[in-house]
């Protein structure tokens, strides 16, 4: 499996920080926000992916990533030049796919929780189908809803309902099989002229070939598309890591335990950073 993370978009509610830089570069406490998404796709045990930024802010990334060689990875990258949608990445990403099947996340999403890993790679050794999570949110007219019946099997999916038919909210996080490419192909453009993530899961509905993992009592998904949410996430992540004397989203740390890199490059990878005490953290994993 392949992974794609969806960092486009103008940020338009978080102006006017983002007029100068990519809200996923921003800093969720310690680290950029977009090291949280990566790190699931690394959990889930996937080395390949793409990241799909705005023309403007690409160099950034790879500033920042490189080519993921660091961290035993591929990491490519492509362009959304406009806001089109969440869907028009796997038109985008499509040559990078191939006849793989795929994860999206976005950019601005942090998962946490126990047993989290245990359930990305469960999720990600999919043979057919799309799986997609639901999580309790007490406002879910704000994101895509999904309805379930009393086994969990979804009935229904509404983008943003006015009157939403279970309070279960679908995150930013979708692994789909190869077919994925030819649904997007096939959607037409919402009212508001973007190809929907939602129209891709009803897809799925329709061909019943959708299923839902309800994420566990425990685990969080933050959101950080506005100033509120931003600095919820920051504060959630510093209480964590000081209070465990771990870090959510390390990439370096995960990609070491993944056994993606050894002993030895983490200790290279975390010379520069010791200043920051990031480094430090690094090599005190090694003893």
């Amino acid at each position: 499996m392949k992974g794609i993370i969806l960092a486009g978009g103008s940020g338009t509610r978080l102006y006017p920080i983002t007029k100068a830089i990519s809200k996923q570069l921003m800093p969720v406490y310690d680290k950029p926000m977009i090291y949280y998404p990566l790190s699931i796709l690394l959990l889930s045990g996937i080395k390949e992916i793409l990241i799909i930024t705005t023309p403007e802010d690409q160099s950034q990334f790879i500033k920042l990533l490189g080519d993921g060689s660091s961290l035993g990875c591929i990491f490519k990258y492509a362009v959304q030049e406009k806001p089109n949608g969440l869907a028009e990445a796997f038109l985008i990403g499509e040559e990078f796919i191939g006849k793989d099947n795929v994860c999206l996340i976005l950019g601005d999403n942090i998962f946490y929780g126990s047993g989290l890993s245990r359930i990305l790679q469960r999720c990600a050794q999919i043979k057919q189908g799309a799986k997609i999570f639901a999580f309790p949110v007490n406002n879910p007219g704000d994101y895509g809803v999904v309805e379930m019946d009393e086994n969990s099997k979804a009935i229904s999916i509404e983008e943003k309902p006015e009157k939403p038919k279970s309070n279960f909210a679908i995150p930013g996080l979708y692994y789909f099989d190869n077919s994925v490419i030819n649904f997007a192909k096939k959607i037409k453009p919402s009212q508001r002229g973007e190809l929907e993530i939602t129209s891709i899961n009803r897809c799925y509905l329709k061909a019943e070939m959708l299923n839902v993992e309800i994420m566990p009592r425990g685990s969080a998904w933050l959101d950080t598309g506005t100033f509120d949410s931003l600095s919820d996430a920051s504060e959630f992540v510093r209480v964590i890591e000081k209070r465990q004397q771990h870090k959510i989203g390390c990439i370096e740390e995960i990609a070491w335990r993944m056994r993606y890199i050894d002993n030895k490059q983490l200790k290279k990878i975390s010379g520069p950073l010791q200043k920051s005490g990031y480094g430090k953290y690094l090599l005190n994993l090694l003893s």
